[in-house]
Formats: structure tokens, sequence, C-alpha cells
């Protein structure tokens, strides 16, 4: 099966993004208006993806959320897997990113 995906730069402004990485990832540094569901709970908080628009999914470097796309596209989401995740995002590209600990966001 086919996933479809886009690099970073591709992302529409406002589009909803999907972080499937981990609690720890997640608070040292994540995309500021981003839905947080760990790649393990997807099965059961699916509810909470977006059903009526793309969905752009990201992990830390693709592999997850390339899974993570895949579940959702065979239980009828459209989702998109980000190339390159977070690495791509902040690191490669300069994009912002917010943390919850209260220190300089990184990503993990």
């Amino acid at each position: 099966m086919s996933i479809p995906s886009v690099n970073v730069t591709e992302i529409p402004e406002g589009a909803p993004i999907l972080d499937v990485r981990e609690d720890d990832e997640w608070n040292s540094g994540h995309i500021e208006g981003a839905i947080h569901i760990p790649l393990g709970d997807i099965p059961v908080r699916y509810g909470e993806v977006p059903m009526d628009e793309d969905v752009y999914v990201i992990c830390r470097s693709g592999g997850r959320s390339r899974q993570a796309a895949a579940w959702l596209n065979q239980n009828g989401f459209d989702a998109i897997n980000v190339n390159g995740g977070m690495g791509a995002w902040n690191l490669d590209h300069g994009k912002p990113i917010v943390s919850e600990t209260g220190q300089d966001p990184w990503v993990m």
C-alpha cells in the first residue's frame, strides 16, 4: 500500500498536524497547535483525529508517522506522512517548536 507523503515545506498553513512521538519527546519540543497521540495510542484515541480533512502525521524521523498514517488511511482517514519528521521540521528547516518543560524547546 502506498502511503501519501510530503516534505515539511509542502504542509499547508494551518493544516492539522498529528505528532505520534512519545510523551517525553513531545514535552521537550513540538509544533505549536499539533495534536499529540503517541503511536501506540492511535487505535484507542483515533476519535481525536480530524476525519474531514487531510492530517499530516509527524514523528522524529518518519518511521512511526508512516505506520500511523498507514493505520489511519486503512481506517477511513486522509493521513499524509511527513518525510524527515521533526528533524526536518526544526533541525533542517528551522521551523519553530515549543516546549512543555519551561526550558528551550529541542527535538529529542
